[in-house]
């Protein structure tokens, strides 16, 4: 099992906040810990979000515990009571629901705090769950922070090289059928998890006005990277479910639709790789030039073969699907690669890929 930073970042937010319960003299300091443990979120913005939900939350469910308790005492019905209540209140004004769990321990806290002193108590055990979550955010503000651009990138490239792999064995008749539709499954999650990542990526801000520019780009890029990998994966998809057509098409056509989608996928590596600096924008020219001519030789082709005696007009409707997804694909990497030129046309240096772990 892998122990990712989350769960570093939830250990040391529980730490900070039992030393600075103790240092405030805040006790018990438990409630500070359970706090920091429920606040710790993934990134910074979510974490700074969830600061300033929880904050309200707690408000809420410490205002109406403390006149609830002031006006009818500790009788376990009235706290169930509070306890709805402040749950109707936090959903109405729309705050999210994961501030909810923290908002009832709040009030279970106050209400539950002796009858005398019973304002000083209540302010200090409100003061705990407020210094829990701050800990959370102190953490994730200065420890690990979250490389999301390395991983998304890592990923991506691993995802293309898998799906380009798959391509090439398929139209090549080399595919395992029945673990190429097993590996489908595992890349269709893959595609799910991208998308999680990029959302995480894009949240995350800039303090700085300088990167500000830059990262917008960047989350453009990075979510053209996304759709380019979905079609990838798309046209591998259609192509598996036609595998009984591509093997009943003459020689001559298999070849071109394998020269175009060796084009493709080649091109769609370059790009990956130009962005991190490993290939030179100069090479890629002569590979467009013959990915074009490659385009207009296939459709030519397969046009003049829906009229040939060597293939039955169904299979050829069958087939058309799958070339025009090539042609879509083909245009999300046209993009794609403007992208990454109009990128570095304004941003030259400010691509820092660190490499993954072992």
């Amino acid at each position: 099992m892998k122990l990712g930073a989350r769960i570093f970042k939830t250990g040391l937010a529980v730490m900070l906040s039992l030393y600075l319960a103790k240092w405030f003299g805040l006790e018990p300091p438990m409630f500070a810990a359970l706090a920091a443990a429920i606040a710790v979120q993934p990134s910074l913005y979510r974490t700074f979000q969830t600061i300033l939900e929880q904050v309200q939350a707690n408000v809420i469910g410490a205002v109406i515990a403390i006149i609830f308790v002031m006006t009818f005492g500790h009788d376990p019905f009235v706290v169930g009571l509070v306890v709805v209540l402040a749950i109707a209140i936090i959903l109405r004004v729309k705050l999210e629901p994961t501030t909810i769990p923290l908002a009832i321990v709040t009030v279970i806290i106050i209400m539950e705090s002796p009858s005398t002193d019973f304002i000083q108590f209540a302010t200090g055990r409100f003061s705990l769950v407020i210094l829990g979550v701050l800990a959370a955010f102190i953490i994730n503000l200065f420890f690990i922070p979250p490389r999301y651009e390395t991983k998304l990138y890592h990923k991506f490239q691993k995802a293309t090289e898998d799906i380009n792999q798959w391509t090439m064995l398929l139209i090549r008749h080399a595919a395992d059928h029945r673990a190429l539709k097993k590996d489908l499954n595992r890349l269709e999650e893959v595609m799910v998890k991208l998308e999680n990542v990029y959302l995480l990526f894009k949240e995350e801000r800039n303090y700085f006005m300088k990167n500000k520019y830059g990262k917008a780009r960047k989350v453009v890029l990075y979510r053209q990277m996304l759709v380019t990998a979905k079609k990838s994966l798309f046209v591998l998809k259609n192509l598996e479910r036609r595998t009984e057509e591509l093997n009943l098409m003459p020689d001559e056509t298999h070849k071109k639709f394998e020269k175009q989608l060796d084009y493709l996928t080649t091109f769609h590596d370059r790009i990956l790789l130009r962005y991190v600096g490993k290939v030179h924008s100069s090479h890629s020219d002569g590979l467009i030039d013959k990915m074009n001519k490659g385009k207009k030789d296939l459709m030519s082709h397969f046009i003049c073969l829906k009229d040939q005696p060597c293939i039955d007009y169904n299979q050829w409707l069958h087939l058309l699907p799958a070339v025009s997804q090539m042609i879509e694909y083909q245009e999300q990497l046209e993009h794609l690669d403007h992208l990454v030129a109009s990128f570095f046309a304004y941003h030259e240096n400010e691509v820092k890929i660190q490499e993954l772990e072992e």
